[in-house]
């Protein structure tokens, strides 16, 4: 018979998975290092194991004792598999941008949650590092595990992680791409496959809102840098001991809107059912797809699973609330359907400069195309109006025609947000659509910010 002799004895050996759809475009074999098919859902399971078992064996983590560790979910569940195991208390903290999927899970494996704000600087004494470290201090028996100082966190991806990865590729891998937060994995990983081929390339891929990049391109850590953001599972405000700059080849960004779509992405055009993060890294893979050629294999890391994200990236209420939606294919026909039943404000040539002051009162516009018996032949807006009377006090009775502006830019219903955005960053006020039967419409600099997402 062929047995484990707990869940711990199932951790590792996780499969590569060619992917496909997402990746059409990419020149080269890019496969997926796919960690949810460790018991806890996640690449965390290998490090939390690890971290224990070191602390074990030197005497930090005593028989019957309490690990406590802040975590953004995957390591607590990795510890929590532990803790189960070996018969000690687990409580993890938290930052409540957290989803309540991880909390929830957490709490079912027997584990203690506390939660903390997200937008305090990590010294706050209500920073999820803070009340970590004063938990520890103040549990009898307890061991703070530390999983971003803690070498144990390396180790574990440069003893089973990067070895897979050689083994399941022949040796024939070329680039390694991760999400980087605590920096175990890419370090780990990546200290392993340079050891074995100095030219395999490591890339990390970093949130905005988080320091690796700039930090490993400047050296320098630049708080302006520091701001909240949503991606779960990568960046950070710190620089964890973990991370090794001088095996990260380089990083690449990814919005917290990119990495959502792409989660979503993952599951509807790969069958990839997967976190927060994975987004984010393929959405990285696609940025650095001209550093591949077509004999590269590209091995890229997916953390955790996505059903700790069912009522965030996978809840369109929530994606719509904060915009993560991909943007339509926006014409100029759409752009002017909130006021296409009105009609087009004009003034002509010989009309007096009070009249166009008038018609920008009552109506609650600032620009008006100017038209004679030929068509349109220029423009007013409230901007030039103002510079002009600036000039001229008695500037009321001066025909519209001797302070106009060229016409506004005119286009067909169909043109797209995209031109017609361009047409206004040139120094257009506005733009005409043409409706056909000689009838016109405005749009205006409000109408096409409207419409960005």
């Amino acid at each position: 018979m062929e047995y484990a002799e707990n869940i711990l004895e199932t951790i590792g050996n996780t499969p590569l998975v060619k992917m496909n759809a997402l990746v059409k475009d990419v020149d080269a074999l890019v496969l997926a290092k796919y960690e949810t098919f460790n018991p806890g859902n996640s690449v965390k399971d290998r490090m939390a194991l690890k971290m224990i078992e070191d602390a074990e064996s030197d005497g930090r983590l005593q028989p019957g004792g309490t690990i406590i560790e802040g975590t953004s979910g995957n390591t607590g569940m990795g510890l929590a598999l532990a803790a189960v195991v070996k018969g000690y208390k687990l409580i993890c903290v938290m930052a409540d941008k957290q989803s309540k999927e991880k909390m929830d899970i957490l709490r079912a494996v027997g584990a203690k949650v506390m939660v903390c704000p997200t937008n305090v600087d990590p010294e706050d004494p209500r920073s999820y590092y803070s009340v970590s470290k004063r938990l520890s201090e103040e549990t009898p028996n307890s061991w703070y595990v530390n999983q971003y100082d803690n070498p144990s966190n390396t180790l574990a991806h440069y003893e089973s992680t990067g070895p897979e990865i050689w083994e399941q590729t022949d040796g024939k891998v070329t680039h390694f791409i991760v999400g980087v937060g605590t920096g175990g994995t890419i370090s780990g990983v990546g200290k392993y496959l340079k050891e074995k081929n100095p030219n395999v390339k490591i890339w990390g891929v970093d949130t905005y809102g988080s320091v690796f990049k700039k930090y490993h391109e400047t050296g320098i850590f630049d708080e302006n840098e520091i701001y909240p953001y949503i991606t779960e599972g990568i960046g950070e405000d710190i620089l964890p001991k973990n991370v090794d700059f001088s095996v990260i080849d380089g990083f690449t960004k990814v919005t917290d809107k990119d990495a959502a779509i792409y989660t979503q992405k993952l599951a509807r055009e790969e069958g990839m059912f997967l976190g927060n993060s994975a987004g984010a890294a393929i959405k990285g893979l696609l940025q650095l797809k001209k550093e591949f050629k077509p004999e590269d294999v590209v091995v890229i890391l997916f953390h955790d699973h996505g059903s700790r994200y069912v009522g965030k990236m996978f809840n369109d209420d929530w994606m719509k609330e904060r915009g993560f939606v991909e943007e339509e294919a926006y014409t100029a026909s759409d752009l002017i359907k909130a006021h296409e039943d009105k009609q087009l404000v004009t003034v002509k040539t010989e009309e007096l400069v009070s009249h166009a002051i008038e018609r920008i009162r009552k109506f609650q516009i600032s620009q008006i195309p100017v038209v004679d018996s030929e068509g349109f032949v220029g423009s007013v807006d409230e901007s030039a109006l103002f510079t002009a009377f600036l000039d001229d006090k008695n500037l009321a009775d001066t025909p519209i025609k001797e302070i106009m502006n060229p016409p506004f830019p005119i286009v067909e219903k169909n043109t797209s947000l995209d031109e017609i955005s361009g047409l206004i960053k040139k120094g257009n006020s506005a733009v005409l659509v043409n409706l056909g039967n000689n009838k016109h419409h405005i749009i205006t600099k409000y109408d096409v910010i409207s419409h960005i997402k």
